[in-house]
């Protein structure tokens, strides 16, 4: 995980901001699973 990313995190945790909670939780999870899926490199 980039560190400008866990940062990121870091502090909406501790801001309790829910939205950006969110938000970054389900980038990281849409770039996890398109970086581990050998199919999607072929994607341009």
């Amino acid at each position: 995980m980039p560190t400008w990313f866990k940062k990121q995190l870091r502090k909406a945790y501790l801001q309790k901001d829910r939205y950006q909670i969110r938000l970054l939780n389900q980038c990281w999870f849409f770039y996890n699973q398109r970086n581990s899926n050998p199919e999607s490199k072929h994607l341009p």
